[in-house]
């Protein structure tokens, strides 16, 4: 699949993937600020953004896309970074191609199957995508009515901006959603579940510079995690942002700032 990307800057090549609701224009300001030490590259994944939509949405279909846009970038090797279902999305590909990779970021997410916590993890999901296809955009005529009718349903102004972004005008001057929300919801159990850790276990990636940051006040990186993701990625450094969800690029920029240029300190 081709993928929609955006670029800025000069130097070493960084891809950077968003999470899920997500697109290529939440790490804008932060490739900007660091434009003068990466060439950094955001797509949109499949079924964001502007890149094509699929009835597919898996972690080894989204590592292909990634494969595909590295290699007609012709990067050779590049840093890599990613929140969330990105996160888990650029564990895939280092996996599977580690000799591709000069360092590895994930942001707030354990890209391991974790069974305690897909449950509940899966069912606010699908809450959220049912939310957004229960909506008649046909009976929008104005943004500012989108806006009051999802914060009706929708409580955390940080999740309703996030999905807001993901609204656009077509044609017509009608209302429609940029990702792909029925194939979402048919692959919602894919995107939660990540990856099955015990294959991995036994055959450590190394050769680059990993980090995994975990956003304070967020769940999703859990700590009883870092001893299966150090089997897998034996030099990984785990850094705590204080004051963070989440979302740490949106809440802690400069903090994930550092740890990024961090990366170029492992070649």
């Amino acid at each position: 699949m081709k993928l929609f990307y955006r670029k800025y800057g000069e130097g070493p090549p960084l891809v950077i993937l968003h999470g899920l609701y997500g697109s290529s224009d939440n790490w804008v300001t932060i490739a900007k600020k660091i434009s003068d030490r990466f060439t950094v590259y955001l797509p949109d994944q499949r079924n964001h953004g502007h890149s094509p939509h699929s009835e597919i949405h898996d972690y080894e279909s989204m590592s292909n896309d990634l494969s595909e846009l590295a290699s007609d970038l012709k990067l050779g090797k590049f840093y890599l970074a990613g929140h969330s279902m990105g996160g888990k999305t650029a564990t895939a590909f280092a996996l599977r191609w580690p000799e591709r990779l000069s360092g590895l970021l994930i942001a707030d997410i354990s890209p391991f199957a974790n069974k305690d916590t897909e449950h509940n993890v899966y069912y606010q999901h699908l809450s959220v995508l049912k939310i957004i296809q229960s909506f008649d955009l046909k009976s929008i005529s104005t943004r500012q009515e989108a806006e009051l009718l999802i914060s009706e349903k929708i409580p955390s102004e940080k999740i309703r901006n996030f999905i807001l972004k993901n609204l656009q005008r077509t044609t017509g001057n009608d209302f429609a959603w940029r990702i792909n929300v029925p194939s979402l919801i048919d692959n919602l159990e894919n995107i939660i579940q990540g990856i099955d850790s015990e294959r991995y276990i036994g055959h450590p990636v190394t050769g680059f510079h990993v980090i995994f940051l975990k956003g304070e006040k967020s769940d999703y990186l859990p700590s009883e995690d870092f001893i299966s993701i150090s089997k897998v990625f034996p030099s990984a450094k785990f850094v705590s942002i204080s004051g963070s969800g989440h979302w740490v690029h949106s809440d802690s920029p400069g903090q994930v700032i550092i740890q990024l240029l961090e990366l170029l300190k492992g070649h």
